[in-house]
């Protein structure tokens, strides 16, 4: 075992703060990695304040997290010290069970390790995320990235990127049809970019014309003012996909009417009750669906950086120390960040 520096959360209502993690040693398939930038995700801030009612302190939060190998096990075959690596939303999963064996270890039957917030497999030993100096990861849970990419702006492809990537992929997205990206925020701005470079016609949805403007520049070729009912009325039957990144329950129903037949709505923001629940005439009318995708396996994670590196995808972000991070929270509740907020943390070492 050995310490490094962190910022952790001690309660629910205490601030992140300096704090001393321990990292176990490195096993034979095992790399070490200094973390050089960590993104600040929603739910980094859900919870570090138990919004969720499942949190365990002491917690340092981060899952989009990149860095440099400075050690490699013994039978580690896909790095070498040096080697760029990056880590996401998971460190382990049973690694057995049917998902597992498809390369869909977020789906593992047992339930994946996530990155913080958990506890290590066969373990009481916490999990702590990339708000620190350095983690240990067993290499399949551990990526590689493009070197021609700006890294900063990697470290949110760990967790906005991939949320939006496997959906797109899952349901084939791509030329010839028409895609809808609902809510222009960590997420929507990447589902714009990733649908556009799959070749898609990409309208963003939004509540906020001034949001359209930036969604134009981002690689949209159309914007809908959901609250415009004439606009969203010329719209209906109109598109094959609909990638819904609203993070709260909200009324789906009048997305549901822009959906051609055998379209699919995919939710990948919001994780409580949808109110008013969607009505079944709006499914049962057009033979649509509505689905749900969470973040994606390694073997998709890594053809996401691959597939960013050929296109020259990165998020867009606003770059913080690690002492800022209480401050980004508070902004992170007024939805005051195009469109990430991402810690540099060479900060930590000067904290």
């Amino acid at each position: 075992m050995f310490k490094v520096k962190a910022y952790a959360a001690q309660s629910a209502t205490s601030p992140l703060a300096p704090f001393s993690v321990e990292r176990r040693d490195p096993g034979p398939h095992d790399v070490q990695i200094d973390i050089l930038y960590c993104g600040v995700c929603h739910s980094d801030l859900h919870q570090a304040r138990n919004d969720w009612s499942n949190s365990l302190y002491p917690m340092a939060p981060g899952h989009e997290i990149v860095g440099r190998v400075v050690k490699a096990g013994a039978h580690v075959t896909k790095f070498k010290v040096g080697d760029l690596a990056a880590v996401g939303c998971m460190v382990d999963s049973c690694r057995r069970c049917e998902p597992c064996e498809a390369d869909l270890e977020q789906y593992c039957a047992e339930g994946c390790t996530l990155t913080y917030n958990d506890r290590e497999r066969g373990s009481d030993k916490l999990t702590f995320g990339g708000y620190s100096e350095q983690i240990v990861v067993e290499q399949r849970f551990v990526a590689k990235v493009p070197e021609n990419l700006d890294l900063k702006a990697v470290a949110p492809l760990l967790c906005a990127g991939i949320t939006t990537y496997s959906p797109l992929r899952h349901w084939q997205v791509g030329p010839g049809q028409r895609v809808g990206i609902i809510g222009l925020g960590g997420l929507g701005h990447m589902g714009v970019k990733f649908a556009k470079a799959l070749g898609a016609r990409v309208t963003m949805i939004t509540t906020s014309p001034e949001k359209g403007k930036d969604a134009l520049r981002l690689g949209a070729d159309e914007v809908l003012v959901s609250r415009d009912e004439a606009a969203m009325t010329k719209h209906r039957g109109a598109f094959d996909f609909l990638l819904n990144t609203i993070p709260v329950g909200h009324d789906v129903n009048p997305y549901l009417s822009l959906l051609k037949l055998d379209g699919t709505m995919v939710l990948v923001g919001a994780l409580t009750a949808l109110e008013p629940p969607p009505m079944g005439a709006n499914l049962i009318g057009g033979r649509k669906r509505i689905a749900g995708s969470l973040i994606g396996g390694m073997a998709e994670t890594q053809e996401m950086l691959d597939f960013c590196g050929k296109h020259n995808i990165v998020s867009d972000v606003e770059m913080i120390r690690i002492d800022e991070v209480n401050e980004a929270y508070e902004r992170l509740l007024k939805n005051d960040v195009r469109y990430r907020f991402v810690i540099d943390m060479e900060s930590l070492k000067a904290a």
